[in-house]
């Protein structure tokens, strides 16, 4: 680390200003006022003179960026759960420690997969927008704009970590029968208390859930898991929800069956190609087939503020010495 009194630390997205005050108080903190994702020479620059690196979602640190870091960085403290965009081997092969934010996002984003497990079987951004756009509406009908209930159908979770347990626990309330698939079979206690029936083929799940919800991380070995061949075993009624990371899905796959009518709907939070949303699920979100947000499953204040604070004490910690408490450790070095 550099012997400057404050480390320099460079923030490549606006944050709420709480954190950002915070930050200037403790370190030299360099803001970005603008709120904008750095472009390739701006991050280049900041890799270049910083002292630790505040990156989020929107920024590709890569191993091609890492390699034109300076000799002064050596803590890269993400603001975010998910490190899917950050090449944590390249950073450690160059002495550069890699943290990120766990543990603060868990409840709010399960509180958006509950709402899009609501919101695209009761077709309620359908009806939202009949009387937003000033759409005629003649008055309640027996036979108008019916949904389907999910009270007593089959919820199938792809990933039953933190989120997942917490979109479970949601659900059951909601008088969902609990399914899941994950690497390892969860605690037997936490099994009892869901009434969750485990599948360790995610092909046999797949096949006979009433609603998918997606909850696992972005990893290699994630990437489209939910291929074209896998959406297509899901039943003609059945429902996807996704807020965990566009790429765990074939999009394109996805879309076609929409197109189809070969699945119910789907509701996404994230996108595949983030910030571009395919113009294909635009037209589908118009037609009632989709619901589509802008990634918004984590974005609550208190979230935001909790994720800031962990930046700040994974930064002092490492500038004090210490092991930073929410190191990530690559897969292989």
């Amino acid at each position: 680390m550099s012997g400057k009194k404050k480390p320099l630390v460079v923030i490549t997205r606006k944050l709420p200003d709480q954190v950002e005050t915070r930050m200037r108080e403790l370190f030299d903190a360099r803001l970005n006022l603008e709120d904008r994702p750095m472009s390739q020479p701006e991050l280049v620059a900041a890799v270049k003179e910083a002292d630790v690196l505040v990156p989020t979602v929107t920024d590709r640190i890569d191993a091609a960026l890492i390699e034109q870091a300076g000799e002064n960085l050596k803590l890269i403290a993400n603001f975010g759960n998910g490190v899917d965009k950050i090449d944590v081997s390249a950073a450690a092969k160059r002495g550069i420690t890699v943290t990120n934010t766990p543990n603060v996002l868990t409840e709010d984003t399960a509180d958006m997969t509950m709402a899009l497990l609501l919101a695209v079987p009761r077709r309620l951004t359908e009806g939202a927008s009949l009387l937003e756009s000033g759409g005629k509406w003649a008055g309640w009908a027996p036979t108008w704009m019916l949904g389907r209930r999910i009270w007593g159908k089959r919820l199938g979770i792809v990933g039953m970590g933190r989120i997942g347990t917490a979109v479970a626990r949601r659900a059951k309330a909601f008088g969902l029968s609990i399914h899941y698939h994950n690497r390892n079979r969860v605690l037997r206690e936490v099994e009892d208390e869901l009434e969750a029936t485990y599948w360790e083929s995610l092909d046999q799940m797949l096949a006979r859930m009433d609603i998918i919800s997606v909850n696992c991380p972005s990893t290699p070995a994630t990437f489209h898991l939910l291929s074209a061949r896998r959406l297509a075993l899901m039943q003609p009624q059945a429902y996807l929800v996704n807020t965990a990371r566009g790429d765990i899905i074939d999009e394109d796959a996805l879309v076609k069956l929409l197109q189809e009518g070969k699945i119910a709907g789907a509701g996404l939070d994230v996108f595949e190609n983030e910030p571009v949303v395919n113009p294909k699920l635009v037209k589908l979100a118009s037609k009632g087939k989709v619901v589509i947000l802008p990634h918004m499953g984590s974005a609550t204040m208190e979230g935001r503020i909790d994720m800031g604070e962990k930046v700040i004490i994974n930064i002092r910690t490492f500038i004090d010495g210490h092991r930073p408490p929410d190191r990530v450790l690559p897969l292989r070095l």
